[in-house]
């Protein structure tokens, strides 16, 4: 178990540090900007790159949200739920403060939004709650379903980390202006701490919205698109899964 939880903090870590790292350093940096396409894909690739190092070990969660959907489905205990959660939180803050302790270091930074998610005067594009909430909700609830597909026996479960990845990586594109995107809880968290924007009240939303969406896509797989089908950890064969 030991073994499963660190997995799970080093993944949250992983995509915190380079998700929201590739925001705060590199997304406007002047002249090489990576734009809000980079960090997309940036996102998608911390993912990716964690499901093939540590997904074997833990399954490759890295989101409450997403181990949440996990046990709704029937593959993952539900005993072991709260501990990942603790795991995947500080795992995520861990991240957070190693690139506030980098970004910090250049002249005149400020932390601002420092990668958090939000709505209203939060929003990139000025969404409000309502907006906020569908995305986070819907977005949330179609990861599910492409991790669970993704991982099912019908497919291959080589290419599984990469499916999840580029579905992240659309994710992304889709609700960046929405929330800056959020659907994982312990990434919106651990952005949250250090940013100076009033993000922190906001989490509510980006708490509420995932794992209901996430529990929504969890059903919807198990009972609609693939009843009783069994799944099996993502970047992991079946001895290896949870």
């Amino acid at each position: 178990m030991n073994r499963k939880l660190a997995a799970e903090a080093f993944g949250t870590f992983w995509l915190v540090f380079a998700g929201c790292g590739s925001a705060v350093l590199a997304a406007d940096f002047p002249g090489l900007g990576i734009g809000f396409a980079g960090v997309s894909l940036a996102f998608g690739l911390t993912v990716l790159t964690m499901a093939y190092t540590v997904g074997g070990i833990s399954g490759g969660h890295f989101n409450p949200a997403v181990s949440l959907g996990l046990a709704i489905s029937g593959r993952f205990s539900p005993r072991e739920l709260v501990p990942y959660w603790i795991a995947q939180v500080l795992g995520g803050l861990l991240g957070a403060a190693v690139l506030y302790a980098i970004a910090s270091g250049k002249a005149g930074f400020s932390a601002g939004a420092f990668a958090s998610n939000g709505y209203g005067a939060n929003s990139p594009g000025g969404y409000g709650v309502q907006a906020a909430f569908v995305a986070e909700f819907v977005l949330t609830a179609a990861f599910l379903v492409i991790i669970l597909g993704s991982t099912s026996t019908a497919a291959s479960s080589a290419f599984a980390p990469i499916a999840i990845g580029l579905g992240l990586t659309l994710i992304h594109l889709v609700s960046i202006p929405v929330t800056n995107t959020s659907v994982n809880p312990a990434r919106s968290l651990a952005a949250a701490v250090f940013a100076q924007n009033g993000a922190i009240g906001q989490l509510w939303l980006f708490w509420l919205a995932p794992l209901a969406g996430a529990a929504v896509g969890a059903l919807l797989w198990r009972h609609v698109l693939s009843p009783g089908e069994s799944t099996r950890g993502i970047g992991a064969d079946d001895k290896k899964a949870p």
